[in-house]
């Protein structure tokens, strides 16, 4: 991150801000948000993307109406937006790579939220001119918190969702999926699962699903019933496949917290094989252990 601030702080700090103060961010935070922006460039799965910082405008806004309860968004005075290449694996490695961009944002002290949808034809894709061949699967609007605003609260977190998180024996797993993984079993790694589970998803679904087996941190999407890909609503909304882009998500906050502690490691696609609960679970990827 930018200011050596560790990643669980930044991480446990850091909550879908809706509402901010109606004011510019100052240059000086711009500047360092965007050199961040710079170099994010290819996701571990090979993709490559970019982002930019840009101004909010009336256009924006209209954007989000049409997205549901985005468009109670108030106050953003910023967006982040990215556009991502077109690939097997182009919208985890666009969630990996934005959360970084998020979780950048953050560690300045600003607002951030996840803003999913379709945004490939939008005033957005225009503001970075997004080429025919990117898609914009998802932006940010960033800003300054208001003062007042408390986060720790109970009741603020009831509202925002991040009180409700899957508790460790829905998400992680020794060997196989019908042996829950203890925080004592996970070892070394208990924090980077730990990181993984606050992330944030999709109307808050945490569809991540992780196996530890022989070494390896195999990491499974669990598809949650009548969302998402395949359901009517975001075929005729033309929304992104977003519990992919949550994927990319767990994915970066696991690793930049891996990194954190020295634990050495790496990406790979090595499917184990291993039987799944139900057709909505599918295999995406593995981390695995360097000794």
């Amino acid at each position: 991150m930018l200011t050596g601030r560790p990643i669980t702080e930044i991480v446990t700090q850091r909550y879908s801000c809706r509402a901010y103060e109606e004011r510019s961010i100052d240059a000086e935070k711009r500047r360092q948000l965007q050199d961040y922006l710079n170099t994010l460039h290819t996701g571990p799965l090979g993709s490559a993307a970019r982002f930019e910082l840009v101004a909010a405008t009336e256009d924006d806004r209209k954007a989000l109406r049409g997205l549901g309860t985005y468009g109670l968004i108030r106050g953003a005075t910023g967006f982040i937006v990215g556009a991502v290449q077109p690939g097997k694996n182009n919208l985890e490695d666009y969630g990996y790579l934005m959360e970084q961009a998020i979780l950048a944002a953050t560690d300045l002290e600003l607002g951030t939220c996840w803003l999913g949808g379709n945004f490939t034809q939008s005033s957005f894709a225009k503001k970075i001119r997004a080429s025919e061949q990117e898609v914009v699967p998802a932006v940010a609007s960033v800003g300054y918190i208001p003062e007042g605003q408390n986060p720790d609260s109970l009741l603020f977190r009831r509202v925002v969702g991040s009180i409700h998180r899957h508790p460790w024996e829905m998400l992680f797993f020794q060997e196989e999926f019908d042996r829950p993984l203890t925080s004592e079993a996970a070892g070394t790694y208990t924090q980077p699962l730990e990181m993984l589970r606050r992330g944030p998803s999709a109307s808050n679904k945490q569809p991540w699903r992780v196996v530890k087996s022989e070494g390896r941190w195999h990491f499974y999407l669990q598809r949650t019933s009548g969302y998402g890909k395949g359901t009517l609503v975001f075929g005729i909304l033309r929304l992104a496949d977003l519990q992919r882009v949550d994927i990319g998500i767990a994915m970066c906050h696991f690793e930049l917290t891996t990194n954190e502690l020295g634990l050495a490691g790496q990406w790979e696609v090595a499917d184990p094989g291993l039987a799944v609960p139900d057709t909505n679970t599918e295999y995406i990827v593995s981390w695995r252990e360097k000794t």
